[in-house]
């Protein structure tokens, strides 16, 4: 299983759907070489130099962490059941409420609209939270798959600097 990286005391949790293949077999998050995750947040200005995916645990002293909604590894995300979000969903209630980050950053709506039941969701902070005293903030996804090019995706990170 990929390990989650928390501590209390986060700026932001980063919270993507589940682990991929790849991140499953390195152990490290955003491990694919087509996702653009550590390069958004280094060009968003979020960390100063580009972090390799081994370096994920490194996020931890810039007061970020990684977690996903669904523990389970798969080749895609279209493989996860509703099984896998309802008990993802409380999981994931459980290490926010713990932990208390101020932001939850959800890296895709689909996964921000999996966690609130919430079908029409915009990019940028919520109007509602979903964990009293936590903000949300829904970001793009950074994988290759998605169409947006790496500066739609880096204004949008940047965003997370104002919280």
């Amino acid at each position: 299983m990929l390990p989650d990286h928390l501590d209390t005391n986060l700026s932001i949790l980063f919270i993507g759907f589940n682990p991929g293949l790849q991140s499953e077999e390195t152990g490290h998050h955003y491990a694919n070489s087509t996702n653009r995750f550590y390069s958004v947040l280094y060009k968003s200005g979020l960390t100063d130099r580009q972090l390799p995916p081994d370096e994920d645990a490194q996020l931890l002293h810039y007061g970020y962490g990684l977690t996903n909604i669904v523990d389970r590894p798969t080749r895609g995300a279209a493989e996860l059941t509703k099984e896998d979000y309802r008990i993802g969903k409380q999981q994931l209630i459980h290490k926010i409420t713990t932990f208390r980050p101020k932001v939850n950053c959800f890296v895709g709506k689909g996964v921000y609209q999996k966690f609130s039941g919430i079908s029409k969701v915009e990019w940028g902070f919520q109007k509602e939270n979903q964990v009293e005293g936590v903000r949300d903030f829904v970001a793009p996804s950074t994988s290759g798959l998605v169409r947006m090019n790496l500066e739609e995706l880096v204004n949008i990170y940047k965003e997370l600097k104002k919280s």
